[in-house]
Parts: structure tokens; sequence; C-alpha cells
């Protein structure tokens, strides 16, 4: 598959990066200013260019004529977890975006963010944000997308951006994903039962559903469990105890009955994460990485979409998204 060139802001642990790989980008530049994730990200791909640094730093015109400028911008001036303060937090980081689109001209632009920005409070914004986008010269659109659609064993719904030149847009569409949905019991069936458990399989009964959002958190909120505690309900019900995450599955000695935690590497398996990803750090930072990610599948799927419009191919909204795996 022909290799396209791609910059990505605000990369943390790989997941929009290691999905668009898959769908045929090569990264120039991997920007992190978190020391974890981009240990992470040079901890899986030696080879790419990781800055380890603000992306204020970057200066696009270093790599003026990318095919594409993707990131997921910080969450938290959206989020309705925070104080939704959108452009008026410091840590909104779309005007930077803007930014290295002006200096970079890439041919595509893909940015990810929480639900919360789609809501009627940010209908101001996300207009700015497109009139921005037609002065500079491309076409743009909003899409809410819902990561089970794409075979993730979670809900995990993202707020996404495509732009993308005139000339490309016009031959851009989201399509469909129409596939079988992986609930969490399915998914992590192999990895309950791998030590020997004698209730791994009853579990995965159990667990048979989609789960909700992992929550990451953040350095001043949440540590290395699941959430808060409507969320924690929400595991309970599918049989996880959410009240941390464990070092290890359960094995033959674990009673039939036992409310498992999920491990790191579980909690990767949820968010969509190959088992060949590793990530870098102790519990709550490795954690953090995994349940803040963007899921590889999503980026996947939407990094097809527009390699085919950027390769000419005229793609019908009925047409479906071809996702690897």
């Amino acid at each position: 598959m022909e290799q396209l060139t791609s910059v990505e802001i605000c990369a943390g642990a790989g997941g929009q990066a290691s999905g668009l790989e898959r769908a045929g980008f090569e990264h120039e530049l991997a920007v992190e200013i978190e020391p974890p994730a981009a240990a992470t990200l040079r901890l899986n791909r030696p080879q790419w260019n990781v800055f380890e640094g603000d992306v204020r730093e970057v200066d696009g015109k270093a790599f003026r004529g990318i095919d594409l400028l993707a990131g997921g911008v910080p969450c938290p001036p959206f989020s309705v977890a925070g104080k939704q303060l959108g452009a008026d937090d410091e840590r909104d980081l779309f005007p930077e975006a803007l930014r290295l689109v002006r200096e970079a001209k890439p041919s595509a632009v893909m940015l990810e963010n929480v639900k919360g920005l789609a809501s009627q409070r940010f209908a101001p914004y996300r207009s700015s944000i497109l009139e921005e986008f037609d002065a500079l010269g491309y076409d743009a659109d909003w899409k809410l997308l819902e990561s089970a659609s794409f075979g993730v064993p979670q809900l995990r719904p993202r707020f996404i951006l495509v732009a993308m030149k005139r000339r490309y847009f016009r031959k851009f569409s989201w399509g469909v994903r129409d596939g079988h949905t992986t609930t969490v019991g399915e998914a992590l069936l192999p990895a309950m039962a791998a030590e020997g458990w004698s209730g791994a399989e009853a579990w995965a009964i159990r667990a048979n559903r989609v789960a909700p959002t992992l929550v990451g958190g953040s350095k001043k909120h949440g540590g290395a469990d699941l959430g808060p505690t409507r969320a924690k309900a929400a595991w309970l019900a599918l049989g996880v105890n959410g009240k941390g995450i464990a070092d290890e599955a359960p094995n033959i000695e674990t009673p039939a009955d036992h409310i498992p935690k999920l491990t790191l590497g579980m909690a990767a398996t949820v968010q969509g994460f190959s088992a060949d990803w590793k990530i870098f750090g102790r519990k709550t930072a490795a954690y953090r990485q995994i349940g803040n990610a963007f899921p590889p599948p999503v980026a996947e799927a939407i990094g097809l979409r527009i390699r085919s419009a950027l390769h000419g191919r005229v793609v019908t909204s009925t047409d479906k998204l071809e996702v690897a795996g």
C-alpha cells in the first residue's frame, strides 16, 4: 500500500497514530507533551520522529505539503466533566491546529474530541472553525461517531472533524460501518481464561454487552480505576470490579464466582489497541494513557476514507468502511 505522509499533534499513547499507520499513513512527526506517552510512542515505533514538547513549539512550515495533519486536541475545554470553557480554556489547542494548517498546508486534516463539543453550547465555536477552514481553502465537516460501531467493545462517542482541500473533499464521505459489534465478553474471554480461571466462560456470558466509555482521568482527577460511581456501576453489571486495575488476570486458583478487575492489557483491548502495542509507565500513568486514547480501529476506518479521497476515488455514503482485522 502506497504510503501517505502525516503529522500528528497531541498523539498520546498512539491510538490515532497506530490506526492511521494501518490505514497507510507514515508519520513524519508525532507531537506529545507528556513524557510517559512520548515514551510509549518511542517504545512501539523507534523509527518515528517523536517530539516531546508543546505543540506551540512546532514549525508547520517544516512539514509543508504533508498529506494529513491529525490529532486529538485536549478534551477538558469541552468535556461535561470539566467547566466547558471552550475557547476561554488555555488548553484549547484548536487555534494551534489551525496555525499548523496555515503553515503546513496539508491535503487533509483529522481532529478528534469528546462528545461535549457537539453540544449546542459550542455551535458558534464549531462554526468559527469551519469558517476559518473555508477561508484557507478547505471544506470541512463534523461527525459524532460511536466507537462500538467500529468493533470496539465500548461506547466511546468521539466528535471528529475532517477537512480537506476542496478538490479532495468532494470525494470524501463518512460512510457506514456495517459489521459485528464486539462485546466485552468476546474481546476479553481469551485473557480471562489464559491462566486457567474456571469462571471465565460464565463471566463472558455475563459480559456479553458493550462497555461504557473507559475513563482515563487526568493528573488532577482520577486514578487507576474505571471512572466515577456511575461508570463503576455499569462495569459491575458486566461482572467487572471497576475500583482498580489488577496486576494479573484471574488464575486456576481464583474462585469461579470472583468479580475480576481489568488488567492494563485488558483495558487496552477494550480501547481497541492491538495485542503487541506496549504502554510505558507505572500503573496509573499507563492506565491514564489507555483510558484517554482514541481507539485505533476508528482512526483506521476514517483514515481509509481520507486515503480513498486523496487517491481520487469517489466514495458514496452507502459504501462500507474498510476496516482491517
